[in-house]
């Protein structure tokens, strides 16, 4: 397939902290490869991020705390932790149910890597995957279409999974990237060694950022900042958490400049992202697309994450009536998930089961 590069409008997705007026919905890039130019039209835009001053910054950091714990707590359960495993219980334990759901159609693996594959660590280019865990995502390929999908940068992902035969999908999907061998799962031709990025207009833009954050937030300590190509995050897990009012005006400072960029938050980050409708979800949708399943009823997609950004992988599932989304968390949080897993020791588990699942399965025919 060839490079695609394409602009389209803005939009707003999960975990969207940005304040820019939304724009006319984009036009739907097609899978069979080519060039699109999607003509921009004018729009207002708003130079002062800051809008309703303290309280608007106030707000982000009960968003950041809700979604971002900082310790764990060994108590019980409470009423609401019990409630909430009912609503999405574990995917292990409802395996066989889950297994049953996907009889006759296609498993498609979509994981999100950071608390996903890997445990959230303090320094994020220190957030390995495990040999076992390399070990049971090879096995997984084996038999199942398999794609990383990931707010890092896709070539620092690879060189943490170093798996060719995976689909990478990194900076929240805005950098797509095929196998560098034949999949025997592809029913599109043009689907080997897929490349899209419908951001690449903003390179340089985000370079400038990544500059600019460096110097602003050199002076709160913990505070790390990482250009993810199409992306630039802004990690927030080293730093007290006093300091985070302090963190967020300094890279609203930065922000208030670049009218088309957007700021959106994960779990234990602040990202700056490009104001254009591309997503998990979306990403999602694409690889489904370049695998051949666009418009097929034998698909079933599972989609495992533990991020905020993620949901809107788990909403494009949900929209579709196919497959299902697994949220990895300890916590109990607003989700579009159907099911859950607490930690990547158990979705490691739960791929193993998978791989158990098709061995045993194709014996039996």
């Amino acid at each position: 397939m060839t490079q695609q590069n394409v602009v389209v409008c803005n939009t707003k997705s999960s975990g969207d902290l940005s304040v820019f007026p939304a724009a006319s919905a984009a036009q739907k890039p097609p899978v069979g490869g080519g060039y699109i130019s999607i003509s921009r039209r004018p729009r207002r835009v708003l130079k002062n991020l800051e809008i309703n001053g303290d309280n608007r910054i106030n707000a982000l950091v009960e968003s950041m705390r809700a979604s971002s714990p900082t310790h764990l707590k060994s108590t019980p359960l409470t009423e609401e932790h019990s409630s909430w495993i009912l609503r999405y219980p574990s995917a292990l334990d409802m395996f066989d149910e889950i297994m049953k759901g996907s009889k006759g159609k296609q498993i498609v693996m979509f994981l999100d890597y950071d608390g996903t594959l890997s445990p959230i660590v303090e320094d994020p280019d220190r957030a390995f995957m495990s040999n076992s865990m390399r070990k049971t995502v090879r096995k997984l390929a084996r038999y199942f279409p398999t794609a990383i999908v990931t707010g890092r940068c896709k070539d620092k992902v690879y060189n943490f999974v170093r798996l060719a035969e995976l689909y990478y999908a990194g900076s929240h999907g805005m950098d797509i990237k095929g196998p560098t061998r034949t999949s025997k799962y592809n029913r599109d031709s043009n689907a080997e060694g897929v490349l899209f990025q419908p951001a690449s207009e903003f390179l340089p833009m985000i370079d400038e950022v990544y500059q600019q954050l460096l110097d602003k937030t050199k002076s709160t300590p913990g505070a790390k900042v990482e250009n993810n190509k199409f992306c630039v995050s802004v990690h927030f897990r080293c730093v007290d958490e006093k300091k985070w009012t302090e963190l967020l005006h300094q890279v609203q400072s930065v922000l208030k400049e670049y009218p088309k960029l957007r700021l959106t938050q994960g779990r234990k980050v602040v990202e700056i992202r490009p104001t254009i409708k591309w997503d998990k979800g979306k990403a999602l949708e694409f690889l489904l697309e370049s695998l051949g399943f666009a418009n097929c009823n034998d698909v079933f997609p599972i989609y495992i994450g533990d991020d905020r950004t993620d949901e809107d992988a788990f909403k494009k599932l949900r929209d579709r009536g196919q497959g299902l989304g697994v949220l990895v968390s300890k916590f109990p949080k607003d989700t579009s998930a159907s099911y859950s897993l607490q930690e990547p020791n158990e979705v490691m588990e739960f791929l193993q089961r998978l791989v158990e699942w098709k061995q045993v399965s194709m014996r039996a025919r």
